[in-house]
């Protein structure tokens, strides 16, 4: 499934210079000239920085872009070091360089990837979607948007399924420093960390159930109906692009820092957990599945029973607890940060307990 890397060198912002950007810009089919670029910062990234930059051409700017989107490491150490060493800036770049063309989920055009070993030293210069707005995540989302992005998600899945060349791109899988380790040894190791900081926001049974959680990391993987696709692991408002102005509401889907082979159903719960209050998820939840489901029967799927992916999707409440624990305790801590870690362990716990899915392995 994978097409030919392009070798190029990872670049500062500094250096995206207005004859950069014209070079980047060009190949993609603008021949035009960039005359002067402004660049913004952007979002509120927690490995990577991100900047908007304005552009004005000298002449006709032959429908190239106005604006467009640099994506670069993070300046902290501690945010930098853990993308190297759960290999998030490989994922993306090789994302963009190697994936895209053989799916059908809607993404940024890319006019620029590369990366140096693993990183930290990366750089992407992609499509900037405006006026389509990042969701938000800590105020949730309407039922339209939540199928909308739901649906978008057999795109990625509906390819990719059980496809076995998957497993032989080796930067989908673990960093073979941390090979041979307990699966659940940075669960475990930050949970303790974790509790203390985000526990008190939290009921007795959403603490004992993400405590739980560290007990049988890696058992709920393996309880799942056996299916695998690419999977997005992060795949919640954050890291979409929403055009409300369309209907059904435009979904684009940014950050593929994470991707890796997994059960599909685990980024169809993490979405819906996260991504909606509770009370609202409860009343559109199995519809919004059903209609997934029959997507992907529609987009070829085949063998796969409504009975099996309601239970994947029972056994997916379980896909955000790693996200939260681990990745609030080892990247820079911010005020957005905290609110943001801390809604989602009040609603992927509650999903859990609302599905009893810690049952469905004893």
């Amino acid at each position: 499934m994978t097409g030919s890397v392009v070798e190029e060198q990872p670049v500062t912002l500094e250096q995206m210079t207005p004859a950069w950007l014209s070079e980047r810009i060009a190949a993609a089919g603008h021949p035009a000239t960039v005359a002067d670029v402004q660049w913004q910062r952007i979002g509120t990234g927690q490995i990577g920085r991100c900047y908007r930059g304005a552009l004005a051409f000298t002449g006709d700017p032959q429908g190239a872009p106005s604006t467009v989107v640099a994506k670069l490491p993070s300046d902290d150490e501690t945010s930098r070091t853990t993308g190297v060493l759960l290999r998030n800036y490989l994922k993306e770049v090789r994302f963009y360089q190697e994936m895209v063309p053989h799916l059908g989920i809607r993404v940024p055009r890319c006019y620029h990837a590369a990366i140096i070993d693993e990183g930290p030293e990366f750089s992407l210069l992609l499509e900037d979607l405006a006026p389509a707005q990042q969701g938000d995540q800590l105020a949730g989302c309407s039922a339209a948007i939540a199928e909308a992005a739901v649906l978008e998600l057999v795109g990625l899945h509906a390819p990719t399924w059980n496809r076995p060349e998957l497993h032989t791109a080796d930067w989908l899988f673990v960093n073979p420093s941390m090979a041979g380790q307990d699966p659940g040894f940075l669960y475990k190791a930050n949970l303790p960390g974790f509790l203390e900081r985000y526990g008190p926001a939290l009921d007795a049974d959403q603490q004992r159930i993400i405590s739980r959680f560290g007990d049988f990391y890696g058992v709920e993987a393996a309880s799942h109906s056996g299916v695998a696709s690419l999977i997005h692991v992060d795949y919640r408002l954050d890291n979409l692009l929403i055009n409300d102005a369309q209907q059904p509401p435009e979904v684009t889907v940014v950050d593929w820092q994470s991707i890796q082979v997994g059960s599909p159903l685990s980024d169809v719960a993490y979405f819906l957990g996260a991504g909606m209050l509770p009370e609202a998820r409860r009343a559109v939840e199995e519809p919004i599945v059903r209609r997934y489901y029959e997507r992907l029967c529609a987009a070829g799927v085949a063998g796969y029973s409504w009975e099996a992916c309601w239970t994947d999707y029972c056994l997916g409440t379980f896909s955000g607890f790693a996200v939260t624990v681990i990745a609030s305790m080892i990247v820079e801590r911010t005020e957005r940060g905290d609110a943001m870690f801390t809604a989602m362990a009040q609603r992927h716990s509650r999903h859990a307990l609302d599905h009893a899915a810690d049952t469905l392995f004893d």
